[in-house]
């Protein structure tokens, strides 16, 4: 069995030999395998009229538990960006009527975002419909296949969670 990887190793091989190309082997897989899922999760969201970071930001409150609410600051820090980005994108999920703003009762500058009940029904339905179409994407594998994959792509993705450089020191 042969994939484009293996035709990109070989050109690379035949234009460059001074070069050990071997990375290419797991690293551009990886690369275009992330841009098919990608694919893939955006035909979801779509069918349920949500942008990939709507289904971000509602999918950190749903994973919140009741009452389905965080503060603005664990929101950005759930989903990686500013904190004039999230403003705006939960500004913008507000105007949708997918969250709501309420008061912190704990400060009373702050403010809770809460997921609305038709946010928690939109995001449920979405996040059923990414699974079934993620399950189909693996089904190729064994179960100890999926664990195996899972361990080593944990491996690799740790020391960018960490510190954000994979590199040794």
């Amino acid at each position: 069995m042969h994939d484009e990887v293996d035709r990109l190793v070989e050109a690379w091989h035949t234009e460059r030999p001074d070069l050990d190309v071997r990375p290419l082997h797991v690293l551009s897989r990886v690369s275009r395998l992330a841009r098919h899922l990608d694919r893939a999760r955006r035909a979801v969201f779509v069918a349920h009229d949500l942008e990939p970071w709507e289904f971000d930001v509602l999918t950190a409150l749903r994973r919140a538990g009741k009452p389905y609410q965080l503060s603005p600051g664990r929101l950005l820090r759930a989903t990686l960006v500013t904190s004039g980005t999230m403003t705006n994108r939960i500004d913008r999920l507000a105007a949708t009527g997918l969250v709501e703003r309420h008061p912190d009762p704990a400060d009373k500058r702050g403010v809770l975002v809460r997921l609305t009940d038709a946010g928690r029904t939109r995001v449920d339905a979405a996040f059923a419909d990414l699974l079934t179409r993620e399950h189909a994407i693996l089904e190729s594998l064994s179960p100890d296949e999926r664990d195996a994959l899972a361990d080593l792509l944990r491996s690799l993705l740790v020391p960018f969670d960490s510190d954000g450089d994979p590199r040794p020191n």
